[in-house]
């Protein structure tokens, strides 16, 4: 007779043999999106002009998703133009091939589309997508990025009644095309037109709908990114605080604040009680560190409320002293658990011996009688062949040149601009201080793809190693952009242990477009999926190597 043990046992068997992929299959969760990208028209500023809409909507659709969560979007490129879009804050561990940028992928051709594949492997936070061709991002095709926290691991503040995305961008009413003309004809943009909150700009004559409606004492989650080309905005909500609790990636320490910068390419989430009078309030974002300032405004409503926002606008902060004032306020929130960098209390950033500085100064100039921007000299050139699939297809030598930028910035900012394609090769696994410095008079912002790392300082001056005094090395936040301010420095740390090809890049858009960006190349010492993916093999192939035979995949 055949006990309920023995027959346990041989169902497992039967199971084993008929259904092998029920058991082989663990992946985690996948999500599915059809993206079609398009023109439209939209006045966002009360003038109708041409716009990029992603299935119809300005900003796009939001990506919510949960850590580890697999992303699959089909992105459809029905523009006049290619077309790529860049996850930034996504780390695409071991896969620079879905980082969306022109170092690493061919982009989408007109009346084509491709489909990006990404896990957000280890990660939590509030982030965005945009536009990395031409000057696309000036005209829409940008939106939020959400990486839930899985629902087995705390998060340190309940849950709130609703989360919401708020993209301020600054907003020029000139095309994309227009503008890129501007600049390929050796001009600046100048200032833009004005300021958007989720691609409005609420005129105050009682007839604006709402963008976020409350109930009365309840909390709400905002995910706030500034998605614009070049400015810096303030962000308030009229008679609300403001209780900082992630930014890029990371929980942090919980003040409360009545306004907070948040500078280009940046992200933050904050919670926000509905704990005043019932009525409308308005959320503003005004510009920063600009002669003129420009506002936008949205109207956030108390379900039931009665009575209009009022017209009295809080006021932003002057200067940028109070803005590196709040820098200094920001903590990494040690005690919470989330998905990290590494497990808590095993990554103590702060004991690590350096490995190697490298000191990155921008300048702009001339070259070719037209205006470039640069890093340490080199203004970064993007080749017909993708920097990564020239590397694995062995024929780096034939596209670009490592290392023609040096660690330290050349002696004079007057000096001669060099547009060449714009490659680091960094050793894996090494632990590297990066300066980056600030000699004009303008605000700059950093952004690394595939890493988070320590901010760990931002003062006046010019940097030198007895400055490392001054780092904090404790609970620096771990995020993925930082600014500069004006005659200034900012130093990060971090170990670059994820293999692939890298895009830093300025986020003041027309710099990036004009050269002030470059990559960092990660080699995997021995072709190892332990430590990359292979070209994936929907990947779109162009340039020099389109008619190459492909190369062997990695091995183990």
């Amino acid at each position: 007779m055949m006990t309920p043990t023995m027959r346990l046992v041989l169902l497992s068997i039967v199971f084993l043999i008929y259904w092998p992929t029920a058991v082989v299959r663990g992946e985690d969760p996948y999500i599915f999106f059809t993206w079609n990208v398009t023109y439209g028209t939209l006045a966002p500023l009360g003038t109708p002009q041409q716009v990029i809409l992603i299935n119809g909507e300005f900003p796009g659709p939001v990506i919510n998703s949960t850590s580890n969560n697999n992303v699959v979007v089909n992105v459809f490129n029905n523009l006049d133009e290619p077309f790529l879009i860049t996850w930034s804050g996504v780390q695409q561990r071991k896969n620079s091939w879905q980082d969306g940028v022109l170092g690493t992928n061919c982009p989408i051709p007109p009346g084509s589309n491709y489909t990006y594949h990404f896990q957000v492997k280890d990660q939590i936070g509030s982030f965005m997508y945009y536009p990395s061709t031409a000057m696309h991002k000036a005209a829409g095709g940008f939106g939020g990025l959400h990486i839930n926290s899985r629902l087995l691991i705390p998060v340190p503040y309940p849950d709130p009644e609703d989360d919401y995305t708020v993209i301020i961008n600054d907003w020029y009413t000139k095309t994309h095309s227009a503008l890129r003309n501007m600049l390929d004809s050796g001009r600046t943009l100048g200032r833009p037109e004005g300021v958007l909150i989720n691609g409005k700009n609420a005129k105050g004559d009682g007839k604006d709908e709402p963008l976020f409606t409350m109930k009365p004492g309840k909390t709400y989650k905002y995910r706030v990114c500034n998605a614009g080309l070049k400015t810096s905005l303030n962000f308030r909500i009229q008679g609300h605080g403001l209780k900082l609790v992630e930014m890029e990636g990371s929980h942090v320490v919980q003040n409360v604040y009545d306004s907070l910068d948040v500078h280009a390419g940046g992200c933050l989430a904050v919670l926000v009680t509905a704990d005043q009078d019932p009525k409308d309030y308005y959320m503003v974002a005004s510009t920063r560190f600009t002669k003129t300032v420009s506002t936008g405004k949205g109207i956030i409503r108390y379900e039931g409320g009665k009575g209009p926002a009022s017209a009295e606008i809080p006021a932003a902060p002057v200067g940028w002293a109070w803005s590196l004032n709040q820098f200094r306020s920001f903590r990494w929130n040690l005690t919470a658990s989330a998905a990290r960098p590494n497990p808590q209390g095993s990554y103590h950033y702060g004991q690590i011996n350096i490995t190697r500085t490298i000191v990155l100064a921008n300048t702009a100039g001339r070259a070719n009688g037209k205006l470039r921007y640069a890093i340490n000299g080199i203004s970064h050139v993007n080749p017909p062949t993708p920097l990564k699939l020239a590397e694995y297809y062995g024929v780096a030598d034939k596209v670009f040149k490592y290392d023609i930028m040096q660690d330290r910035p050349p002696a004079s900012d007057k000096a001669e601009i060099v547009m060449q394609p714009n490659v680091v090769n960094i050793t894996f696994r090494d632990f590297i201080e990066i300066i980056f410095e600030n000699h004009e008079k303008s605000i700059q912002a950093y952004h690394l793809d595939g890493y988070s790392f320590f901010a760990v300082a931002i003062e006046p001056g010019t940097w030198s190693p007895d400055k490392r005094k001054n780092y904090n090395l404790l609970d620096a936040v771990s995020r993925t952009t930082i600014q500069v301010y004006p005659k200034s420095w900012a130093a990060i740390l971090l170990t670059f242990d994820n293999a692939g090809m890298w895009n830093i890049r300025s986020e003041i858009w027309e710099r990036t477009y004009l050269g002030q960006q470059l990559y960092v190349s990660t080699l995997s010492p021995g072709r190892s999926l332990r430590d990359e993916y292979s070209l994936p093999d929907n990947s779109l192939i162009c340039g020099i190597v389109k008619d190459m035979p492909k190369p062997p995949p990695y091995t183990l």
